[in-house]
C-alpha cells in the first residue's frame, strides 16, 4: 500500500530545529494553503488549511537554514495522524471555533520563493529560483 500528499503553501512561522535522542536533526514548521471561491449567494469565501511539516536528516538542517516565515514551499510526503484520534490534530481557535491541522512527514521539500524574499508578497513565487531537496542529496545551492 502507498500514500502520498503534495502541498504548496507559505510558512506560517519560522522553522524550529531540534535533535532526536539518537542525534538526528528534525525541523518542524507549519504551512498554510488558501482557497478562495464564491458561495451560492455570491459572497467571497476564503478557506485556509494548515499543515504541520516534519523534515529529517540533512533536509532538516537545510530547511532550518534557508526557510523562514512567509516563504513558499512545495512539500511531498505522507500524512501523519494524531495517535489519540487517528485523524488530524484539533485545537480551539482564538475566536472559539474548532480548527484542525494535518501533519506531513516530508520526503521532498522544494523551495519556491527566491532566496531574498521574506514576507508574503501576494505573488505565486519564482519557480526559476526553486531548489529541491530529496533525502540524501547534497545542498541544493
Amino acid at each position: 500500500m502507498y500514500q502520498s500528499i503534495t502541498v504548496v503553501g507559505r510558512l506560517g512561522r519560522d522553522p524550529e530545529m531540534r535533535y532526536m535522542p539518537n542525534g538526528d536533526p528534525v525541523t518542524s514548521f507549519s504551512i498554510a494553503t488558501d482557497r478562495q471561491y464564491n458561495d451560492k449567494s455570491g459572497q467571497k469565501v476564503k478557506e485556509t488549511t494548515w499543515f504541520r511539516v516534519s523534515v529529517f536528516g540533512k533536509q532538516a538542517e537545510i530547511a532550518n537554514q534557508f526557510l523562514n516565515k512567509g516563504k513558499m514551499v512545495l512539500v511531498e510526503g505522507r500524512l501523519g495522524v494524531d495517535p489519540k484520534s487517528g485523524g488530524p490534530k484539533t485545537f480551539t481557535r482564538q475566536d472559539g471555533g474548532v480548527g484542525a491541522s494535518f501533519e506531513i512527514i516530508a520526503n521532498t521539500l522544494r523551495f519556491l520563493s527566491p532566496r531574498d524574499e521574506g514576507a508574503p508578497s501576494g505573488g505565486s513565487g519564482d519557480a526559476g529560483g526553486s531548489a529541491e531537496m530529496s533525502g540524501g542529496e547534497d545542498m541544493p545551492f
